[in-house]
């Protein structure tokens, strides 16, 4: 009796292994995002906690933060003078105001992960860091004042008023647009294009009354390097928008190569 009842067990327990749904030990690990920020001119220590949050609740991820509580144009950021920062993550968001971080070794230490190919994520003023030379200057490619914009795929100097901007996707078939709508933000900072480099790929414009720029893009760096940025994002009301998270969290799912063409995360990467 005991012989059959330990059959029969053994029996049930392999229809159960064969019949069960993955286990937790076999769906994807979350997402290692780093999120850089802190400088000059934004509420960043509130929206760290909006962009972490946001993120969090649309993507199977785990966000950490490296913020400084420095409101200066050359943050202290501990990423400084460490190239090595950003190992075992598997995409980094920058996030900082650091207009006047400028020496060409922390620059190129900034960017070493990238170069190494791990994956960026660019929000509003990261666009205006890591600035050597004049910014106004449209940049010569394999320069040190080409260094950052290479990098985004787009050079911008600075923006106009606080005003509405109007944003229309130019490329509605791109999973990471497909099925999001147009909008208009709240007062907000529109970026000029003093560039847009032939390897980056304009997502989305933005009109401010007659000023229309590029304002969502993605790039190849070096031809290997996914990287994603919008030039949205200066008030807290605008990173807490549920479609700026969205297109945001899009952002990050494409850049990590987790993004299908219907528009959806990959299996085990979405909430």
């Amino acid at each position: 009796m005991i012989a059959k009842t330990t059959l029969l067990l053994a029996a049930s327990l392999a229809l159960i292994l064969v019949t069960r749904p993955a286990s937790a030990a076999d769906d994807p690990k979350p997402l290692k995002v780093l999120l850089v920020t802190g400088g000059c001119c934004h509420d960043y220590a509130k929206q760290k906690d909006i962009l972490k949050k946001g993120i969090e609740a649309r993507a199977n991820a785990q966000v950490d933060i490296i913020f400084v509580a420095d409101d200066s144009t050359h943050p202290q950021l501990p990423i400084y003078g460490h190239p090595d920062y950003a190992k075992g993550y598997d995409v980094v968001i920058h996030d900082e105001c650091a207009a006047d971080v400028n020496d060409q070794a922390l620059v190129e230490g900034v960017l070493k992960p990238h170069r190494d190919g791990i994956p960026g994520v660019n929000l509003h003023c990261g666009m205006h860091c890591y600035r050597i030379g004049n910014p106004n200057d449209p940049v010569t490619p394999g320069t040190p004042h080409g260094l950052w914009f290479e990098y985004l795929g787009l050079q911008s100097s600075g923006h106009g008023a606080q005003l509405p901007i109007a944003i229309s996707f130019v490329d509605p078939d791109s999973p990471i647009t497909k099925g999001l709508t147009d909008w208009t933000t709240i007062n907000e900072e529109l970026y000029n294009n003093v560039k847009v480099f032939d390897s980056a790929h304009p997502l989305a414009r933005g009109k401010q009354g007659q000023s229309d720029f590029v304002v969502v893009w993605t790039n190849l760096y070096q031809g290997k390097t996914r990287v994603f940025s919008t030039t949205i994002g200066h008030n807290n009301e605008t990173v807490e928008d549920p479609r700026y998270l969205d297109l945001v969290t899009r952002g990050v799912f494409w850049a990590c190569g987790k993004l299908g063409e219907d528009g959806k995360p990959l299996p085990g990467y979405g909430k």
